[in-house]
């Protein structure tokens, strides 16, 4: 059985700039959609280490998230809560994104600054344990919402989540999703049945092929000459479907120069074909 989803948005943050971000990207979006906005800090070793390092206690850890939930309730006029929980970021952002029923995770992700440091192996191990589709942001600040999406497809396994999350993506905010396939033998039933759902409903899109030579790095390309505001991704499961995996394309996409917000989406166990029944 699905966890129920509450039409809300999670972000961890470590009260450093890129989470600050990550958080008005979110907000920008809970306008567009009137969801609920959830502040998470999951108070670890690094958190209780630089508390010690402050002379601050546990404590002033809701008081820091209620402060800042406070000061966007009354600028923005959304509806924000906070979590101040203990464990470690790989297990806890999963297990509370499960247990208040959120929607979406943004996720900001950066250098060696920030109390968590949220970068590379750590970024990924959050994104691949998620129960929902991350956003993962950057320093880089998108004050538009998503007008025009690059949506890559390499294979034609499990599509099924990417399409249903573009189409949800594009009818809320009113954007153009750019099909960016791999040009390889097989994939012309997975387009034909991605294009016919979009047209079903009425979602505006276009189809553009390349080879696969360095695609990732096409991908970006592609998507800085076009501006696009979102990089949609899917992650790939392992055999047992229980975790997911990222090689070297998906992080490069997720961590890419032009630092473009990237949607990663844990595919689920499903035949999307009888889903969609087309």
């Amino acid at each position: 059985m699905e966890a129920k989803m509450n039409n809300i948005i999670l972000v961890p943050t470590d009260f450093s700039e890129v989470t600050e971000n990550a958080m008005y990207q979110a907000v920008e979006a809970a306008k567009h959609l009137k969801y609920k906005v959830v502040l998470l800090h999951v108070i670890d070793k690094n958190t209780k280490a630089q508390l010690k390092k402050d002379y601050e206690s546990v404590e002033s850890i809701g008081v820091k998230l209620s402060t800042i939930a406070d000061e966007v309730k009354s600028s923005h006029k959304v509806e924000m809560e906070t979590v101040a929980k203990e464990g470690d970021i790989f297990t806890t952002i999963g297990e509370v994104a499960r247990d208040i029923g959120a929607n979406l995770l943004y996720l900001g992700t950066h250098g060696k600054t920030g109390m968590q440091k949220l970068t590379g192996s750590f970024a990924i191990k959050v994104v691949t344990s998620s129960p929902v589709p991350v956003v993962v942001v950057q320093k880089k600040p998108v004050n538009k919402g998503y007008k025009k999406i690059v949506m890559p497809i390499t294979s034609d396994a499990g599509p099924w989540e990417k399409t249903k999350w573009a189409t949800f993506i594009a009818k809320n905010f009113g954007a153009e999703i750019d099909i960016y396939q791999l040009d390889i033998p097989g994939l012309a039933n997975a387009i034909d049945i991605i294009t016919k759902h979009f047209d079903k409903e009425g979602v505006k899109y276009k189809v553009t092929k390349a080879d696969g030579k360095n695609f990732s790095k096409k991908v970006i390309d592609y998507a800085t000459a076009s501006v696009a505001d979102m990089i949609m991704i899917m992650t790939n499961p392992d055999k047992s479907f229980s975790t997911f995996l990222l090689g070297s394309y998906d992080e490069e996409m997720i961590f890419n120069t032009p630092q473009i917000p990237v949607m990663c989406i844990n595919p689920r166990k499903y035949n999307w074909e009888k889903i969609f029944k087309l």
